[in-house]
């Protein structure tokens, strides 16, 4: 059945710990010194496979005894993140936890080796996420269901739409976290003050010279020494992100993939979680009920920052959204979850089906 939420039902589920206040500080902390798992650190085995253009993805599964008939966990992860990302780890955690498979498809150049082919990944790249479900339900034998994080989500959105009806024989529930669904709002966010100084500054570090890699195999592909120019994501996204996957602009770019205008269309359960302070996403372009479907549950706690959402004592540990995540992915599929939680002192739920 559909799921929805009001904003109204959120405020009782998620507040940042006192010690960490403000959105920047609940972003920052737990991505670098927050507990990420309760057991060890996650063990991976990589399967590459070949793309039909010839190219390859590498994905990186959990390597844990469970049986195929469990349900597998497909993460998507966000711009220049990879299995070893903190939110990655510790979906890892909840997945062996919960005794469930789990696996993180690396977009194109961010599984530690440079791809092949001219294109590499962006925030609307729903074809790639098609293939690799597709390829992953012929093999799968238990439910799966799929989680986008920040650009991963918002490009899942994108697929669950695109293929409507249809998705359900693929996916049987997905869920976006933090992503920026209104790619020019989040685009612009990012390019001003501290977010620029900070953030866009940490993204380009490795942003550029990939695309320079990518140039070096491909001479011409973009303008080198505009690239080299380039201060902000809007700069870039002009320069290679659009021409190289077939946009005008970064402004075609954004519009034409974001998530949000095509929020109405999914047919399959989808959860969209964003904190209202996000640095990354303005909480205005944040989708209402008016614009998604019934399907569609959109849950926006006050706090959070952007994939930070902390709880517990000092260090704090970032496992209790993973773990409402997963838990609302299982009960939407019909799925009875058992997810122990690694720190019950600070338990944190997604809103129940209204």
């Amino acid at each position: 059945m559909p799921h929805r939420s009001s904003t109204s039902t959120f405020l009782q589920h998620y507040t940042a710990p006192a010690w960490l206040p403000g959105g920047n500080l609940q972003t920052i902390w737990p991505a670098l010194f927050a507990h990420r798992t309760r057991g060890p650190v996650p063990a991976y085995r990589r399967e590459r496979w070949t793309t039909p253009d010839g190219d390859f993805v590498d994905l990186d599964f959990l390597a844990s005894e469970v049986s195929a008939h469990r349900p597998l966990i497909v993460l998507f992860h966000g711009l220049e993140g990879s299995s070893r990302s903190h939110y990655s780890e510790a979906f890892a955690d909840v997945a062996w936890r919960g005794k469930l498979t789990y696996v993180v498809p690396h977009f194109r150049g961010c599984s530690g080796e440079p791809n092949l082919a001219p294109r590499a990944y962006h925030s609307g790249d729903h074809e790639e996420i098609d293939f690799i479900l597709r390829r992953l339900r012929q093999r799968h034998k238990g439910p799966i269901v799929a989680v986008g994080v920040s650009l991963g989500g918002n490009a899942l959105l994108r697929w669950a739409a695109e293929a409507g009806e249809g998705a359900g024989a693929v996916a049987q529930a997905v869920a976006s976290v933090c992503s920026p669904l209104d790619l020019a709002a989040g685009g612009h966010r990012i390019g001003k003050g501290f977010n620029r100084m900070v953030y866009t500054t940490m993204f380009l570090h490795t942003m550029k010279p990939k695309a320079l890699q990518k140039w070096a195999q491909h001479p011409g592909l973009f303008d080198r020494e505009a690239l080299l120019r380039a201060r902000d994501l809007y700069e870039f996204d002009n320069i290679f992100t659009a021409p190289v996957h077939g946009f005008t602009s970064a402004e075609d770019y954004w519009t034409r993939a974001s998530a949000k205008p095509h929020l109405h269309r999914i047919r399959i359960p989808a959860l969209a979680l964003n904190a209202l302070n996000d640095p990354f996403v303005p909480a205005a372009s944040l989708p209402q009920p008016k614009d998604v479907s019934a399907s569609v549950t959109l849950w926006q706690p006050p706090e959070g920052g952007h994939v930070g959402f902390p709880t517990g004592r000092f260090p704090g540990h970032v496992t209790a959204m993973p773990e409402a995540v997963t838990a609302w992915l299982l009960q939407a599929s019909g799925i009875t979850p058992h997810v122990p939680q690694a720190w019950p002192d600070h338990p944190m739920t997604v809103p129940a089906r209204l």
